[in-house]
């Protein structure tokens, strides 16, 4: 007979899940095209309104942008909110979760949360000011799974778990199945991870200094110079300097 599978903690039993699609990947200047909230049940259903923004960035949507996400400039122009208006209300939703205790997950949280923040920002919104609690499948499988080599991307980490990935790079698609890839991690180590969902987060802030820290030793051994900006689930902006 095949084992029984792992409980799942109670604080992964009902997620809300976040994915953010840019111009690009600088923190400070990328601009939000496409937004993601929705949230998941214990078995990985969308269970809530689905909720994918579209937004026209005001700025240009490099070619190189567009061919991973599949949004030209001219579709966003034509097509989405605008910005202010998006980012607006994706903050509102969040905002929404985290204050019923809602855990988010967003994988690799600080790329879309400092874009978040950088985006609330430029058009005078409040910023969600030290979000918690938030769940993050990438710092989890590089602690769970430190010595594992090959890539770390959604793709490769979702395959890996046992999570169908079919729309790579979709907003929608690429939130829904980082929360899944979260839920098979946290089934997995169960044991190993608080019962409080805070303490969780806070374990993570120690988790994803600690993956920087052994990051920069090793790039230090050639490039003397080499320093990680730290940060987790938020970056630090030159534009708050």
């Amino acid at each position: 007979m095949a084992p029984e599978p792992k409980p799942l903690p109670d604080w992964a039993s009902r997620v809300a899940v976040f994915d953010l699609e840019t111009t690009g990947l600088d923190l400070n200047e990328a601009r939000i095209v496409t937004a993601c909230v929705v949230l998941l049940d214990a078995e990985g259903r969308i269970i809530s309104e689905e909720r994918e923004w579209l937004a026209n960035p005001g700025v240009p949507i490099p070619v190189a942008a567009s061919n991973v996400h599949g949004i030209t400039e001219e579709f966003a122009r034509l097509n989405g909110a605008p910005a202010a208006e998006v980012v607006a209300e994706v903050l509102n939703t969040l905002r929404a979760y985290l204050a019923e205790g809602i855990p988010v997950v967003a994988y690799n949280a600080p790329y879309d949360f400092t874009i978040l923040r950088a985006e609330a920002l430029r058009h005078a919104l409040e910023p969600l000011d030290s979000p918690m609690p938030i769940l993050d499948p990438l710092v989890l499988d590089k602690t769970f799974e430190r010595y594992r080599g090959g890539k770390r991307n959604l793709e490769t980490v979702a395959a890996l778990y046992g999570v169908e990935l079919s729309d790579a790079h979709n907003a929608t698609a690429d939130a829904v199945a980082a929360g899944r890839v979260l839920q098979a991690i946290a089934r997995k180590y169960s044991e190993k991870l608080p019962t409080d969902i805070f303490e969780v987060h806070q374990q993570q802030v120690a988790w994803s200094e600690a993956s920087d820290s052994s990051y920069e030793s090793f790039r230090r051994r050639t490039v003397p110079e080499f320093t990680v900006v730290r940060g987790w689930p938020t970056k630090p902006l030159l534009i708050e300097s």
